[in-house]
């Protein structure tokens, strides 16, 4: 399911919490985004018909939940990132990182301890 970044923002509240009616929805991504409340109705029309949320009548408004995971979605997106700027290998990934200086010695130590853990067969 593709979800565009306008849309993602919408799931971040809804991940974090549901269900939310329009207005909170509003209220929850109103600090990082200057939209009109009729932008986040127009994103959650989006969302229900690709079936990413659901809407449930409560009174004279809907509560929207989420269907699609987090986790579900980060694993598309971080496939479909991996497939079309590298190939599909996650070596190369780690290549442009550490050529870019954006590895920290944090980052280094995880890495080598995952590496370990696969070695192992975790």
């Amino acid at each position: 399911m593709a979800i565009s970044e306008a849309e993602s923002v919408v799931m971040e509240a809804l991940w974090k919490k549901h269900p939310l009616s329009a207005e909170e929805v509003f209220a929850a991504v109103l600090d990082q985004q200057e939209w009109q409340e009729a932008t986040v109705k127009t994103l959650l029309n989006r969302l229900l018909k690709k079936g990413a949320i659901q809407a449930e009548k409560d009174g004279r408004r809907f509560l929207y939940s989420p269907l699609l995971k987090r986790e579900q979605w980060i694993q598309s997106e971080s496939k479909g990132f991996l497939d079309r700027m590298f190939d599909g290998r996650i070596a190369p990934l780690v290549a442009h990182f550490s050529q870019q200086k954006k590895l920290s010695r944090q980052d280094i130590a995880e890495l080598k301890r995952l590496i370990e853990e696969l070695g192992d067969g975790k």
